[in-house]
C-alpha cells in the first residue's frame, strides 16, 4: 500500500497544501513548530479518523476557519482509492471513500494501515498502563474490525455502568439493573481480552529476535498480558468488586485496566529498567508492529516516523533505517545530517517552514 498524495485545506497551520509522495522515502525537514508533524497527523487521520495526539476535531481546524478538509489518494494492491474527510467545529466529521459517503467512521478502518512512531512512543514502557492500552487499541483497531466494534460497545457499557453507579447514590433502586450491564460488560470484555492476549502472543514471536539483535545478543525480552481482572475471570472479578464499585462510583475491573508487562532477564523493566533498556524495548515493539501488520494484511503498511532519529543512538538509528527498506516512509526531522552521514537513500525531500512546504529534489 502507498499514499500517492495529500491535500489539506484549513488544517492546523495550513491554508492550502498539496503534496505528492514518493513510493519509498519522503523526508520533511525544518525547525520545530513549523508544521512537519501536522502532515503526518493528517495522513494518519485519513486512515484512522483520529489524531495520534488525541486532539479533538475542532482543534485541528485552522484558526478562523469553520471546517477543514483532508483528501488522500492511495493505491492498494494496484487499485486507486480516494479518502475525503471533512472536520467540522460543531458536528461530526464527514467521510467519503471514492466520493461515496460512509455512515460510520469504522467503515474506513482496514483500508489503510499505518505504523506511527514518535518520541513519545519511546516512553511507552515507563509511562502508565493507559499508554500501553492505547498502543493495543490503535493497532488492533486497524487490523481487526470486529475488535473495533467490540471495543466501542465495551466503552459504551463502561460509561453507562459508571453513570448508573453515580446515579445510584441518589436512587438506590437503580442498582437492580446492574446485573444487566455486568452481563454485557462480561460479553464484550472477554472478547477484547482474548484478542489482546492473542496479539501479545503474536508480538512475542517477533520481538524476541529483533530485541536480541538490537542489544547484540545481551538481552532477551518477554511480553506478558496482564488482564485488569487479575487472576479471576471477569465475571467473578466484577462480583467481588461490586461493593467497592458502588462505594467508589466507578468500575474498578475489566479490560480498561489491562496492562502489558515487559521483562528482560526476568526483571520488570517498566519499574526497574534503565532508560536505555526501556527505549530499546519500545523500539523493538514498534519494529515488531511493522512485521505483524505485514504478516496479517499480506501487504506493507505506511511508516510514519516523527522526529524519532534524534532520540536514538547511532546503532539504533542504523537498525531502524535498515528495517524500513521496501516500505513507504514519511520522516520528519530538523536536519538532513543523520541521513547524509548514514548514506541513506532519500527519494524526496521537502522543506517545511511556517506552514509552507517546498520540494527540494
Amino acid at each position: 500500500m502507498i499514499i500517492k498524495s495529500l491535500k489539506l485545506k484549513d488544517y492546523r497551520n495550513y491554508d492550502l497544501l498539496h503534496i505528492e509522495f514518493d513510493k519509498s522515502t519522503n523526508i520533511f525537514y525544518g525547525d520545530n513548530a513549523q508544521g512537519k508533524t501536522n502532515i503526518l497527523e493528517a495522513v494518519y487521520m485519513s486512515g484512522t479518523t483520529k489524531s495520534h495526539r488525541g486532539t479533538k476535531d475542532r482543534d485541528l481546524i485552522r484558526f478562523g476557519a469553520e471546517e477543514s478538509h483532508i483528501e488522500t489518494q492511495i493505491e492498494k494492491r494496484g487499485v486507486p482509492h480516494q479518502i475525503d474527510m471533512h472536520l467540522k467545529k460543531n458536528s461530526p466529521k464527514g467521510i467519503a471513500i471514492n466520493r461515496v459517503p460512509i455512515r460510520k467512521a469504522s467503515d474506513l478502518f482496514g483500508l489503510m494501515h499505518f505504523v506511527f512512531f514518535s518520541p513519545e512512543d519511546l516512553n511507552i514502557i515507563k509511562n502508565g498502563p493507559s499508554e500501553r492500552r492505547r498502543f493495543l487499541d490503535l493497532e488492533l483497531s486497524q487490523l481487526d474490525s470486529v475488535y473495533l466494534k467490540d471495543l466501542a460497545n465495551y466503552n459504551r457499557i463502561i460509561n453507562q455502568r459508571n453513570k448508573l453507579l453515580k446515579d445510584a447514590f441518589y436512587q438506590k433502586e437503580l442498582l437492580d439493573t446492574l446485573d444487566v450491564w455486568d452481563m454485557q460488560l462480561v460479553h464484550y470484555g472477554n472478547k477484547i481480552m482474548d484478542r489482546r492476549n492473542k496479539f501479545i502472543y503474536e508480538v512475542n514471536k517477533i520481538i524476541y529476535n529483533i530485541h536480541e539483535k538490537l542489544t547484540g545478543g545481551k538481552e532477551k525480552i518477554q511480553l506478558s498480558y496482564e488482564p485488569g481482572c487479575g487472576t479471576f475471570c471477569l465475571e467473578e472479578a466484577l462480583t467481588r468488586n461490586r461493593e467497592r464499585d458502588i462505594r467508589m462510583k466507578s468500575t474498578s475491573t475489566g479490560p480498561h485496566r489491562d496492562d502489558i508487562c515487559f521483562t528482560v532477564g526476568g526483571v520488570d523493566i517498566r519499574r526497574f529498567g534503565s532508560q536505555g533498556q526501556q527505549r530499546t524495548a519500545a523500539l523493538s515493539l514498534k519494529l515488531s508492529e511493522i512485521e505483524i501488520v505485514k504478516e496479517i494484511i499480506k501487504d506493507t503498511p505506511v511508516l510514519l516516523l516523527d522526529d524519532v532519529l534524534s532520540e536514538l543512538d547511532k546503532h539504533r538509528q542504523n537498525y531502524l533505517l535498515d528495517s524500513i527498506y521496501g516500505i513507504q516512509t514519511l520522516i520528519t526531522c530538523t536536519g538532513l545530517d543523520e541521513f547524509v552521514n548514514h548514506r541513506f537513500c532519500i527519494n524526496k525531500i521537502f522543506h517545511v517552514m511556517e506552514g509552507y512546504v517546498s520540494k527540494e529534489n
